[in-house]
């Protein structure tokens, strides 16, 4: 069982995260005032003391903790790491993401630091920062302080010694309502608002004073966004997710990219990198080397990927301009519809900007490189995956656009399913012929002789978001190849037809054999295509006609711009022809 800390940005991130998994775990917050939805957690209210925190996890069987609670919340940060260490639970630190501190704030370690010449100050440093604040009013100070426009809060300040008059309210990072020589703020990161608060003092002349956030526990594993709190988690404690993300190419690439590099200009050999993700986390990967290159092992997860293993290459040498190049194993686009034109290394927008972003994080990008990526298995691994039809040749393509590879996830088959329909279009067909994949691509690839070999695209089972994509590019004429099983499901309504998302709807069915006039049993049938066996040769036609006329109903309106040929298909390679304008 899961205990998470939260009450925060990053308590309601770590729900979305934890949830995805559909067990149960423990969400607690201090106040209970956040407004959040739990559907697999437990909700607890109210502070928790190390004796109190001891006594739940030992009752709970508590195997693991999540700190996503405020990064001020000092007490509570200590009674976690005692209680940690106390039972053995490991712990997760979901921090916030931080900027680099600004050389022009004045940065203190705690209270007593602020400086004494001081007229006026604006503290947004929370009420219970305010009797601490006491001393530099009792030194001749005038400070107001910004706090939460709610009774508790209110209530709070006045018994912390605040006077009305010194009170004031903000629900935007940016109001600044009061005049002030100076502002305190604490270090309180993206998600609390510090870029736009030192912004709005900046523009109003205002001298900054932060107050520097308390360090984390150094035996807590630090993570500071979602996927690498999901991938914590999957590592301290496996069996809470019953399938685990991966890494991306383009992470991967990335990886070893940012190793080769520290250790040409820095001559270090670290076994982990840090990786910023496009969404602004980082997360750590592990990385190792050989002569003159650095490498990453590609990590798969539970995603059936057969570049799950392969070892991505960097090589880093001193250039004229930064240039990310593609050696051996990678392939190289010869069609158009891709980021790159043809004749550029299959590595697309998204990884080369994160390797681009990555060095600059490094601050390291000013000395010009030459980045070359290779992967050694690349050209025989890639004959198992949709490049040759997309027209990439020689070897795999670095790809990724989150970094992270959720396990079989329709995101990135729908993503790769996007990446054909855009080459389809590029040969210049006007019409794609879309089916589930290659037995019914080999009765339908008949009909249309003439037609490139990118025009024919599988949609697996995503058939209404492939039909939306067709709409998307503007494709004139779709053909949509289908087989009895796909399609029973799909004249019921299901544009995804994967077996978690629906299966066989017989009452649906008997409805379709009274629309044919088909008098048949089939009560005992546990496939569809049993159904062609069933039927009297004289009813197949109208009984196809109706399926078809059922897919057409839902299929049709995601194609307003275009025409919709739907073509059935039997297990012997007949095809049922009907076209929908």
């Amino acid at each position: 069982m899961i205990l998470v800390f939260g009450g925060t940005t990053e308590g309601r991130k770590a729900v979305e995260v934890l949830e995805e998994a559909g067990n149960a775990y423990y969400y607690s917050t201090k106040t209970g005032e956040q407004d959040i939805t739990l559907h697999h957690g437990s909700r607890l209210d109210g502070a928790m003391d190390e004796e109190s925190m001891l006594t739940f996890c030992r009752e709970h069987d508590i195997r693991l903790m999540v700190d996503a609670a405020h990064p001020f919340a000092t007490q509570l940060h200590k009674t976690i790491a005692q209680v940690s260490e106390a039972l053995n639970i490991p712990t997760i630190r979901f921090e916030r993401i931080y900027p680099p501190h600004d050389p022009d704030i004045i940065w203190i370690d705690d209270y007593s630091q602020i400086p004494h010449d001081i007229h006026s100050l604006l503290a947004t440093t929370g009420v219970q920062s305010i009797a601490k604040l006491k001393p530099i009013e009792a030194e001749g100070t005038k400070v107001y302080y910004r706090i939460l426009n709610r009774e508790s809060s209110i209530a709070l300040a006045l018994k912390q010694g605040a006077r009305e008059e010194q009170l004031c309210y903000y629900e935007d990072p940016k109001d600044i309502p009061v005049e002030a020589d100076a502002i305190l703020l604490k270090e309180s990161g993206i998600s609390g608002g510090f870029p736009e608060k030192v912004e709005a003092a900046q523009a109003r002349g205002m001298r900054i004073i932060a107050l520097k956030r308390p360090k984390t526990p150094v035996f807590f594993t630090k993570v500071n966004g979602p996927y690498g709190l999901k991938r914590a988690v999957e590592k301290l404690l496996p069996e809470f997710y019953p399938l685990h993300s991966g890494l991306t190419t383009g992470t991967c690439a990335t990886a070893a990219a940012v190793a080769a590099t520290i250790r040409l200009l820095k001559e270090e050999m670290p076994k982990k990198v840090d990786v910023l993700l496009p969404d602004g986390e980082t997360i750590q990967v592990p990385v190792g080397y050989g002569e003159g290159y650095a490498y990453c092992i590609k990590e798969a997860g539970d995603d059936p990927d057969v570049t799950n293993g392969i070892e991505i290459r960097a090589s880093v040498k001193p250039s004229e301009t930064f240039e990310i190049l593609g050696g051996e194993g990678v392939g190289r686009f010869t069609l158009p519809g891709f980021d790159y034109p043809p004749g550029q290394a299959a590595i697309n927008k998204a990884p080369r900007e994160m390797i681009r972003q990555n060095l600059k994080q490094l601050s390291i990008i000013h000395c010009p490189l030459s980045i070359v990526i290779s992967v050694p298995q690349g050209a025989e691994i890639a004959r198992r995956t949709f490049n040759p039809r997309l027209g990439i040749e020689g070897g795999i393509s670095i790809i990724g656009v989150s970094g992270i590879v959720k396990p079989f996830s329709e995101e990135a088959f729908i993503d790769s399913i996007r990446k054909c329909m855009t080459v389809a279009k590029a040969s210049g067909s006007e019409r794609v012929v879309i089916n589930s994949g290659g037995k019914s691509e080999r009765f339908v690839k008949a009909l249309y002789p003439t037609l490139p070999q990118q025009a024919f695209v599988e949609y697996g089972n995503y058939i209404g978001e492939t039909l939306k994509i067709a709409n998307e590019l503007d494709f004139k004429e779709v053909t949509l190849g289908v087989m009895l099983g796909k399609a029973v499901k799909l004249a019921a309504g299901h544009l995804d037809t994967h077996s978690r998302k629906t299966t066989m709807d017989k009452d649906f069915i008997r409805l379709m054999l009274r629309e044919s006039d088909c008098d048949i049993d089939i009560s005992d049938i546990t496939l569809a295509r049993e159904l062609w066996d069933r039927l009297p040769g004289g009813k197949r036609e109208a009984f196809a006609s109706t399926v078809i006329r059922h897919c057409a109903e839902h299929c049709n309106p995601l194609m307003p711009k275009g025409s919709l040929t739907i073509l059935l298909i039997d297990d012997n390679g007949r095809i049922f022809n009907y076209e929908f304008h």
